[in-house]
């Protein structure tokens, strides 16, 4: 999640909240009074403790005497706007949906997409371009390609509660 910054009359500054040490994540949870899930959470939902204390200590890299209270945005100087990668996740989701209903067209995603794109993500170009690439795999039969998954398994469930079945239950 990228956290747009413009201060008043300045340029527009941009924050990547991924690039956080967990240290930093842990100085952000306690600053904002917030678990860092939360924080990510609140960052989705541009909430303001939360865009303010990334900021904050991303900006304490450049500036390390960077007072908290010092660092006072106003309440529309800050907003969230997905990054490459999340941009990407979201528009290779909404293409998956075509066909699902026989109103989710390929034109209808794109046209959806683009409109929505310019306020909600950080590199608008790249969105565009990717839109472009997803609808042109849609219309040849393609779809996006998905992204390999690193292969997980939960743990195994403990539990105390002995295992039944439906063959050793008693029969009437």
């Amino acid at each position: 999640m990228i956290i747009v910054y413009t201060p008043a009359g300045a340029e527009p500054e941009q924050y990547d909240a991924k690039t956080l040490l967990a240290s930093e994540a842990s100085i952000v949870a306690r600053t904002v009074d917030m678990k860092w899930p939360q924080v990510k959470d609140g960052l989705v939902d541009e909430d303001l403790d939360a865009m303010r204390g990334v900021v904050w200590v991303l900006k304490k890299r450049a500036q390390p005497t960077l007072r908290f209270g010092e660092f006072d945005p106003g309440v529309d100087e800050m907003v969230t706007r997905y990054d490459k990668a999340e941009a990407e996740a979201w528009f290779d989701a909404a293409f998956n949906l075509i066909g699902v209903d026989p109103e989710t067209t390929v034109e209808r995603v794109t046209t959806a997409l683009h409109e929505a794109a310019p306020g909600a993500v950080a590199d608008l170009e790249h969105a565009k371009a990717y839109i472009e690439k997803c609808r042109a795999e849609a219309e040849a039969g393609k779809g996006p390609e998905p992204e390999p998954q690193a292969e997980t398994s939960a743990p195994a469930r403990k539990t105390s509660a002995k295992k039944t079945s439906a063959s050793s239950a008693p029969s009437s």
